[in-house]
């Protein structure tokens, strides 16, 4: 289990799993980013690509 707290400044981490969904068995990504100011990110995407995806998204609309 991933603890939010424990991620540096400018630091990731996530966690990969899989969950049920009717018959399927779904693989998922638990992502967490602590931006350098200290402000947490965090999603779940169906990959780590996603999920960076997501993050520089979010960075990017920041920024602006």
């Amino acid at each position: 289990m991933l603890n939010p707290q424990a991620v540096g400044k400018g630091k990731e981490q996530y966690e990969m799993y899989r969950m049920k969904v009717g018959r399927k068995m779904m693989a998922k990504c638990q992502y967490d980013y602590r931006h350098v100011n200290g402000e947490l990110f965090s999603c779940v995407a169906p990959t780590l690509e996603a999920a960076r995806a997501k993050r520089d998204n979010w960075l990017a609309n920041r920024a602006n």
